[in-house]
């Protein structure tokens, strides 16, 4: 039941304080990120972790451009995991998404707020996003599929909203 009630129970935060999640909890929930379940096993997503303060800047700045707003759209989180796929195979974007689900529970399964941030599709099809994967000597055709945003919340933890009444339809 604790797994079942840690899904329940996150929520995403959009207010964090300015201190560094240690090293080794960032590496527990990366690892859980790359267990997530995959299209036959291909393992199509990467993960880039970002602890460095210039990079997380400039990430944050690119993020803001695309969405054509002067602020941080990483809310001050010092952690930025971003998920990328390659586009050669055919489930890059539901395996992505599912790596993204695993960082997401996987932080609140360690006591650590986080949030998915979009746009990192477009960040990652700008001559500066491919040049920071040639930076990182990743090669191919990777899509940007999301940011996961990891820090100390600097808030209360929302309340859920209810679900809506035909979530769910069934047939028996």
């Amino acid at each position: 039941m604790d797994a079942y009630n840690n899904l329940i129970t996150r929520r995403s935060i959009k207010k964090f304080k300015s201190d560094m999640v240690p090293k080794e909890i960032i590496e527990k929930i990366l690892e859980a990120g790359t267990y997530a379940p995959t299209g036959m096993n291909w393992q199509s997503p990467v993960i880039i972790a970002v602890t460095n303060k210039e990079m997380r800047d400039r990430l944050s700045a690119m993020n803001a451009k695309v969405m054509g707003a002067a602020m941080d759209p990483f809310y001050n989180a010092p952690v930025v995991l971003v998920v990328l796929a390659d586009k050669s195979k055919p489930t890059y974007i539901c395996d992505g998404s599912l790596v993204m689900g695993n960082l997401l529970n996987a932080a609140h399964a360690c006591g650590i707020s986080s949030c998915w941030i979009h746009r990192a599709k477009e960040e990652f099809e700008s001559e500066e996003g491919r040049e920071i994967l040639r930076s990182l000597g990743i090669d191919g055709d990777y899509e940007g599929i999301g940011h996961c945003i990891l820090g100390y919340a600097d808030c209360e933890q929302p309340v859920p909203s209810p679900r809506k009444d035909n979530y769910i339809y069934w047939i028996e």
